[in-house]
């Protein structure tokens, strides 16, 4: 008689299922036979211990292998005539009542994945994020690339202002008593930067080499070293040193040490120019992405199994505790980890993946060769050597993977794009590139 198979409630079901006692002993005994050719006990040449004793031995754990073989090969073969796909592991009890004589019986208790409902794209509204690249976000560029190159002169006499080097020694105080990391000698800065907090900087222009100047400062409530927040410190600075910063020049030497070996100055800029083009495109790629997968997660409404929200959840936990680890946090691997801060996320990733994987089977968005290839290169273009990345990432099987990856969602974000209600988002530069 066919094992039935119990709806218990949404995707979870239960079958009860029974193995023959003689089958799962012939089972243990073959594999003690061939476990007898080669075990080694005290006493025994390899090959030469007693079938008696081997069972003795090893008997009650080759039984149990052999019963969760028996019970998975059972639990496969319902499920795959009911035709369904199980999700994470089952449980499995033992049954004793109702099971014929000369059977092992149990009960299984597992989920199934759900039935897939893609819903109706052409109902779904996104935003296309768009943004250009112009010559004043080329210029900024350019000058971005001038600090990060700029050199400093000392200037006798010279009083400091943002963009030059102050090398001070400072002493702090609170209510007359030098507090952790109040003090120090020798200390640069380079004002305008944001290193110190905004008063010391103000205290600081204006001043010459060898002045020295008191000034009271209150640390921010929400300052990092809490014993010091809120709390009002009398600073005294002593100025030793002034340099002043200089930019480079834009010039045939600057372009050269930013990699344009003829020190071509607008060849340069057309190479910033591109670079800036590729990063505003993956960015905005993924603006647009982020509103699709979105979208699509609210529209989808069917079952998700509880057993990969789980796993989800437990993986994230794990990457949590690994970066707590390459943070040096100490017994990161026992620090309590609320499943509740990430079970709202991993539902929703799993609900989206089930959806994206039908939408890729459905309309046949799989990442072709030609693509995963094209976003390589394109990828590979930030770099010094762009063949050598490409030749690494078509011989690296999980690069390749990755890539796989990326380029089938990107087929699903145009196949939604082409369905739904789109509007277009225009995102300024700085914006786009967190610089507001």
């Amino acid at each position: 008689m066919q094992p039935v198979v119990e709806t218990l409630s949404g995707l979870e079901r239960r079958v009860d299922l029974s193995v023959p006692v003689a089958d799962v002993e012939k089972e243990v005994e073959t594999r003690l036979k061939r476990l007898a050719r080669t075990a080694k006990m005290p006493g025994f040449r390899p090959g030469k211990v007693p079938l008696s004793m081997l069972a003795r031995t090893y008997g009650p754990e080759v039984r149990m292998e052999v019963l969760n073989a028996k019970i998975g090969d059972a639990l496969e073969k319902v499920v795959s005539e009911a035709k369904l796909r199980l999700a994470g592991s089952p449980s499995v009890e033992p049954k004793t009542e109702g099971v014929p004589e000369g059977m092992v019986g149990f009960t299984a208790t597992f989920e199934v994945y759900p039935e897939v409902q893609i819903p109706d794209l052409s109902t779904l509204e996104v935003s296309n994020a768009k943004s250009e690249v112009g010559d004043a976000e080329v210029e900024r560029t350019v000058e971005i690339l001038r600090k990060q190159r700029i050199s400093f002169v000392e200037r006798e006499g010279r009083a400091a202002g943002d963009n030059d080097r102050v090398t001070l020694d400072f002493a702090g105080t609170i209510d007359g008593v030098a507090f952790d990391g109040g003090s120090a000698t020798d200390f640069p800065i380079v004002l305008g930067q944001g290193r110190m907090l905004p008063e010391f900087e103000e205290a600081v222009r204006g001043m010459k080499a060898g002045e020295t100047k008191k000034f009271p400062l209150t640390f921010p409530a929400d300052y990092g070293a809490a014993e010091v927040a809120g709390k009002t410190a009398e600073f005294t600075i002593t100025i030793k040193k002034v340099e002043e910063g200089v930019l480079p020049e834009v010039d045939a030497e600057f372009a050269k040490q930013l990699g344009q070996a003829e020190g071509d100055v607008e060849k340069l800029r057309a190479d910033i120019r591109a670079n800036l083009e590729r990063e505003v495109r993956n960015r905005t790629l993924a603006r647009t992405k982020a509103s699709v997968m979105d979208a699509l997660a609210k529209a989808a409404t069917f079952d998700i199994p509880k057993a990969l929200v789980n796993d989800d959840t437990e993986r994230r936990i794990a990457a949590a505790r690994e970066d707590l680890k390459q943070r040096g946090v100490p017994n990161a691997d026992k620090l309590p980890i609320p499943a509740e801060a990430f079970s709202a996320e991993s539902e929703r990733r799993v609900r989206l993946g089930l959806l994206v994987s039908e939408l890729v089977k459905v309309e046949n968005l799989k990442a072709r060769p030609d693509q995963i290839r094209a976003r390589i290169e394109d990828f590979a273009q930030s770099y010094e050597r762009p063949e050598e990345v490409v030749r690494y990432y078509l011989t690296d099987k999980a690069r390749l993977a990755e890539v796989e990856a990326i380029v089938l969602e990107d087929n699903v974000v145009q196949h939604v794009l082409s369905k739904a209600k789109v509007k277009d988002e225009q995102v300024s530069f700085d914006e786009l590139m967190g610089t507001t």
